[in-house]
């Protein structure tokens, strides 16, 4: 299997509002991908699509060579761009929600993202400060074993040093045998990341291309093409 996710001709509808219109893709292992665009752009769609979480309207899509199905969400390591862990629950007992869950969750990662994001197993989640959530977050995410992680928005709204870490923690537990799809409008703090990007704007696919193929035809880095196109 050379390609972990297939989208043709995808169609998502909320009401009246059509999120992605006839999108169609096909993204290979082995990258490390930035999709890119303004907020409604379509990106968390795009990302709950792939992570088996919604149903598109028109259209197929594969993931990881077969049909969406409860098969596929076990197979794939998403962090959405919302908050997903009780507030009651300590790092600890997060861990053990995860265990008991992912049969790919791997311990002794997760044991090496906590001690390198300088998390405290005994912490409570509610009384982690934002920063900290999102390393916590990230460091469940990226601890099972999957051939597809899906980041939506891991950089908003937290503060440099814990950006730096999150962006330190993928580059260490990037495996060629996996796809890493990063959504983000922070372009200018992971753009050195991404092998590829996709653009994206009101639900349609703008270009899927070479990352450094891109800056080179358009003689400047990505944040400015994002900048120029989208500002």
């Amino acid at each position: 299997m050379d390609k972990v996710l297939k989208f043709k001709s995808v169609t998502k509808v909320y009401g009246e509002k059509i999120a992605l219109s006839d999108f169609s893709i096909e993204i290979p292992k082995g990258k490390i991908i930035g999709l890119i665009g303004p907020n409604g752009a379509g990106k968390s769609t795009f990302m709950r699509l792939a992570a088996t979480l919604i149903k598109a309207n028109k259209g197929s899509l594969e993931v990881l060579g077969i049909e969406p199905s409860a098969k596929t969400k076990a197979l794939v390591s998403y962090l959405p761009d919302k908050p997903f862990l009780y507030e009651w629950m300590t790092v600890d007992q997060a861990i053990d929600y995860f265990k008991e869950f992912f049969q790919d969750f791997d311990e002794n990662k997760m044991n090496s993202l906590l001690d390198f994001m300088k998390i405290d197993k005994k912490s409570k989640v509610k009384e982690l400060s934002k920063g900290m959530l999102e390393r916590l977050n990230l460091s469940l995410t990226l601890s099972r074993n999957a051939k597809l992680y899906l980041l939506d928005e891991p950089l908003a709204a937290v503060d440099p040093t814990t950006r730096d870490k999150i962006i330190n923690s993928i580059i260490e537990n990037f495996n060629e045998e996996s796809t890493i799809i990063i959504s983000t409008h922070l372009v200018r703090e992971v753009e050195t990341l991404f092998d590829e990007v996709i653009f994206i704007d009101k639900g349609k696919l703008i270009f899927y291309e070479d990352a450094e193929k891109l800056r080179i035809r358009k003689g400047k880095p990505i944040e400015d093409i994002y900048k120029e196109m989208f500002d």
